[in-house]
């Protein structure tokens, strides 16, 4: 068993960098949940609702774990939850905005929650012991999320041209953002591989289009060709841009904070 790693052993880049790795997981996990709950009525059928509403409330259970560890980094969960601006939002840049077809949220459920997944479980193999202590059951949660999304994905791609095509044009435009958040190798990474908290982007990212290859296959996606998207954000380990501010609203809960009970 690794020697677990104590925060005092970490200088102040270390503690950034960890910092900025349970935020980013924190943030796509809460936003994952929002794209999800999207669907709670607009489903193709009341299974497929419960089944979305179910995977939202794991998303968000999941993101309040993680985002009570970065007490051990030196910051107020309470704050990161519900005072941040858009702008400061680490989540992966491929739930930014809303999916407007069912296809959509389906590429999102393979392509994206396998991602955090993929991402999840390199940070529980390292020597943080809330990661190791914590993460295992998210990870055994999403079984249930990625056995859905496969069971859709193949349907969909089995289906008409026209949601095949949908399928398609939706999983072509979330890897490139996708593999570009996982597979980062700034100072920050770097630093976190160093420490022996998360495994590398390279060893991640190569696992990850592995479990993707074939589904991405029933489309024509050839997603050993896929680039990721250039122009990184160091500072919120993220491409440009940021969520669309409803979704931050509702994340906040901005309409019922006079209601916030902690």
């Amino acid at each position: 068993m690794k020697e677990l790693l104590e925060i005092r052993d970490l200088d102040g880049t270390g503690i950034s960098a960890l910092r900025r790795l349970i935020l980013t997981l924190a943030d796509s996990k809460r936003m994952m949940g929002i794209r999800y709950s999207d669907w709670l009525l607009g489903a193709p059928s009341i299974e497929a609702g419960i089944a979305v509403s179910s995977m939202a409330q794991d998303e968000w259970g999941h993101a309040r774990l993680l985002y009570a560890m970065l007490k051990d980094v030196g910051l107020e969960p309470l704050k990161i939850e519900h005072e941040r601006p858009a702008e400061e939002y680490t989540s992966v840049g491929a739930l930014d905005g809303a999916f407007e077809n069912w296809a959509g949220i389906v590429a999102a459920m393979t392509v994206v929650d396998e991602a955090i997944s993929v991402a999840l479980l390199g940070f529980s193999r390292g020597r943080y012991e809330a990661a190791r202590t914590r993460v295992p059951k998210m990870l055994a949660e999403e079984e249930f999320h990625a056995s859905l999304a496969k069971a859709w994905y193949r349907r969909i791609a089995e289906s008409s041209s026209k949601a095949r095509s949908l399928l398609r044009d939706s999983t072509k435009g979330l890897l490139p953002p996708v593999l570009a958040w996982l597979g980062a190798d700034d100072e920050a990474a770097e630093a976190m591989v160093t420490a022996g908290v998360t495994e590398s982007s390279e060893s991640m990212t190569e696992a990850y289009r592995d479990r993707l290859r074939d589904l991405a296959a029933l489309v024509e996606v050839n997603i050993d060709q896929v680039q990721p998207d250039s122009g990184w954000d160091k500072d919120r380990a993220r491409g440009p841009g940021c969520p669309d501010e409803d979704a931050v609203e509702r994340v906040r809960g901005d309409r019922n904070r006079a209601l916030l009970v902690e």
